[in-house]
């Protein structure tokens, strides 16, 4: 055969750890030149283009399009030299297609009719195997279910084998015979000897965990319906949990007057710029993070580090979940400029196009829920940043407030409230309340985002 020139699964992002591929870009006999995308690639941020780092023709896809779970290096893809015939490509041996679905579990050998009339089968020592000691609930759930437990390992003290030891190997039994999913309704078992008198004991087992729906046919009570995780959803799992186990979270709230930005946001549609309350937070935060430089800081698990720069990160949703692409040197920028970047990066975000510079980094995240109609809410801290703020709708309020003569009267102000989230091992409480306050002053006055 011609030798080929391998291609692998790359890293697109410093935190992947496997791929899904997408899409196949160019087919097989296609010709290839250095920096030609050969297919779309599904990382844990953002579906990905992968270019070609050879020339050459691409001989032999070996890992189609929809797989799941790629390991980073894994073999996807051959190629040959120009001239060459690629029909004739050599396959190594050891190339095959990763799966993400593992396999079926072997049938046992045997397995045991259940009776349908006798009792359930009892557990019974048996010459050559480890007399186990089990708990009264244990007995009963490998009793009822006819399971062996002289190869599992006990986690009980003393050697004894628990209610949860029983539990888990019966998922593991359930997992491996999906036919046996079903609830089962034991008949009232023989009576078991007793010193004193026989105790008759009538149990109604129910399975560790409801059972899968079958495709196609209506659902069944108890069953459910499994949705597998994309890459994306898993990460932020991962993440979220990081974030809430590792960080001490503190949070403290403001309310913010916004009628000043609502009146300047209609003079500029009067000239056709149209901007968002969102762009004048953003705006009005980095102007607040330039005031109060030990706010735009992160923490590496060590020291905290005070950023140069006021890159901030927008949360995003879409089908595949939260993202936070990064608008760079906010502090430097306009508020017309800002909207055309927010607006670029939310779009680039939901078709899954962001570059890996786009969403990684940041020193500060907004998270904004007005225009779902969220008043007010806490966010989770993206590490290693130390804090986020969440932003909730305008209401209107009314207000006392005094004329120039003193005469006090009822106004009605649109009022907004923002939580900010901090990390108190870098932002203490007094500096959360610091940052607060300015930021309040800054959206309430909104031409000092100008100064």
């Amino acid at each position: 055969g011609t030798p080929g020139i391998k291609v692998l699964m790359p890293a697109l992002s410093p935190t992947m750890e496997e791929g899904n591929i997408v899409q196949w870009l160019k087919k097989e006999g296609d010709t290839v030149n250095v920096g030609d995308a050969l297919c779309e690639i599904e990382t844990d941020k953002a579906v990905v283009t992968m270019e070609s780092s050879d020339d050459g023709i691409l001989a032999k896809i070996l890992v189609e399009e929809g797989s799941k779970n790629v390991r980073l290096g894994s073999l996807i893809g051959l190629l040959v030299e120009e001239g060459q015939d690629w029909k004739q490509v050599e396959v190594p041996a050891d190339a095959g297609v990763p799966s993400s679905v593992a396999p079926p579990a072997p049938a046992p050998a045997s397995a045991p009719a259940a009776p349908s009339v006798s009792a359930p089968p009892k557990l019974q020592h048996q010459p050559g195997k480890l007399q186990v000691r089990l708990s009264p609930a244990a007995r009963n759930i490998l009793e009822t279910h006819g399971l062996d437990a002289s190869n599992v390992t006990p986690t009980g003290p003393r050697g004894i084998f628990t209610k949860e030891d029983a539990l888990k190997l019966l998922q593991e039994k359930q997992k491996g015979k999906p036919s046996e999913l079903k609830p089962v309704v034991s008949p009232a078992p023989a009576a078991v000897p007793s010193p004193t008198q026989p105790t008759a004991v009538t149990s109604y087992p129910r399975p560790a965990i409801p059972p899968v729906s079958t495709p196609g046919q209506p659902g069944a009570l108890g069953t459910f319906t499994e949705i597998p995780a994309s890459n994306i959803r898993r990460v932020i799992a991962k993440r979220l949990t990081e974030s809430k186990t590792t960080i001490p979270h503190a949070y403290a709230a403001a309310d913010c007057a916004i009628d000043a930005v609502l009146k300047l946001r209609k003079e500029l549609a009067k000239d056709d710029i149209k901007v968002s309350v969102n762009d004048f937070i953003i705006k009005a935060t980095a102007v607040t993070l330039r005031q109060m430089p030990d706010v735009n800081v992160t923490w590496d698990g060590e020291a905290c580090r005070r950023l140069q720069s006021i890159d901030i990160s927008i949360a995003v949703a879409t089908d595949r979940g939260l993202i936070t692409p990064i608008i760079k040197d906010v502090a430097a920028k306009g508020i017309k400029e800002i909207a055309a970047s927010a607006k670029a990066l939310a779009k680039k975000a939901r078709d899954g196009k962001l570059l890996p510079e786009e969403y990684q980094g940041g020193s500060f995240s907004i998270s904004n829920l007005g225009m779902f109609g969220i008043s007010d809410f806490t966010a989770v801290i993206n590490p290693p940043q130390a804090c986020i703020l969440a932003v909730g709708r305008a209401r209107p309020e009314l207000k006392i407030v005094e004329d120039e003569e003193g005469n006090e009267k009822l106004e009605q102000h649109q009022l907004m409230t923002v939580t900010l989230s901090s990390d108190g091992r870098v932002v203490d409480d007094e500096l959360a309340s610091k940052f607060l306050e300015t930021l309040k002053a800054n959206i309430e006055n909104p031409m000092r985002l100008a100064l």
